[in-house]
């Protein structure tokens, strides 16, 4: 499940039918689950023969969720079918690991580990139930997760720039390391500059994500595999945008090191102008949008001049 490729059916797909086909797989495995635990839960242990119908029971069900897995072609949407993937892995990794649970529990009692093991399971296939339907709602909660991240990223940084505050503050003074007096872990009013600049990049991260995720509300679809794979391209450029925010942060703690900043910063700048002009040039961006799309991409353009002015002597 978690390498494998679809296969390309034969028959015509159809969403609606996979859906229930799925959900149904998930609700048989989570009942052998529980079937599996309270055969094991207190003796006597059942007989060679149940033993063979439960695993046979139990293994039938994990290879009916792996194959209407299977069903789901690429077409749908790349970014669904990850989603569905890490959905059915868990379900048949949480079955391994319950299996492993009873293989190595003491024969006389219910352990605490089998009935977490049990509710694992539980957890797994419910699940189904919040799965995005479509591409569309799978790149809504994509992007909406990608905002999340960098939202917290900016908060963060925020809150280590205020004014005069030790951005060291949260470690505890080390006797090896010696006093912390030093510019080491203190920024110069210079850093300072240079950081505003990258803060206004961070936003402009933050802004990007908010104005493409309402924008795929809005006006995605997932109707056509034009429609679909524009989408996936928005999702997958989207992605890079929390590692890169992340890097930038990391390198903007003392000491500064205004080139590395630069370098972080024009990486997030060139993730960012990439985002923009996928939104722009894909379905979820009519001519009602195009004003941020150009806004944003000024904003982009103005703070990383502003971190190139102020990084120039060090080249």
């Amino acid at each position: 499940v978690a390498e494998g490729e679809p296969g390309e059916g034969r028959e015509p797909f159809e969403l609606p039918r996979f859906w229930d086909a799925l959900g149904q797989t998930f609700q048989v495995t989570s009942q052998e689950a529980t079937k599996l635990s309270l055969a094991f839960s207190r003796p006597p242990l059942p007989s060679a023969e149940d033993c063979l119908k439960l695993s046979e029971d139990v293994q039938n069900a994990v290879l009916a969720v792996a194959t209407v897995y299977y069903w789901l072609p690429k077409g749908q949407g790349t970014t669904l079918r990850k989603m569905v993937r890490d959905a059915t892995t868990e379900v048949v990794e949480g079955m391994i690991q319950l299996t492993d649970t009873i293989l190595n529990a003491p024969v006389e009692s219910l352990s605490q580990e089998q009935l977490i093991s049990t509710g694992g399971v539980w957890e797994a296939c419910e699940q189904v139930s919040n799965l995005p339907r479509d591409n569309q709602a799978a790149v809504v909660s994509a992007l909406a997760s990608c905002l999340g991240v960098v939202k917290d990223a900016v908060e963060e940084m925020e809150n280590a720039l205020v004014e005069g505050q030790d951005p060291y503050g949260d470690i505890m003074e080390d006797e090896e390391l010696g006093f912390r007096g030093n510019r080491d872990t203190y920024w110069s009013e210079a850093d300072r500059q240079l950081l505003s600049s990258c803060m206004g990049l961070m936003k402009a991260s933050k802004a990007c994500l908010k104005k493409v995720l309402a924008a795929v509300k809005a006006h995605g679809k997932a109707d056509s595999p034009e429609q679909i794979a524009q989408l996936d391209d928005l999702a997958d450029i989207a992605n890079e945008i929390s590692p890169s925010v992340d890097e930038l942060a990391l390198s903007m703690y003392p000491p500064v090191n205004p080139l590395a900043v630069r370098l972080n910063a024009a990486k997030l700048a060139s993730v960012l102008k990439k985002v923009l002009e996928i939104a722009k040039a894909s379905h979820v961006c009519p001519p009602s949008e195009e004003g941020w799309v150009q806004f944003l991409s000024g904003a982009v353009d103005h703070n990383m001049n502003k971190v190139k002015n102020f990084t120039q002597g060090q080249l």
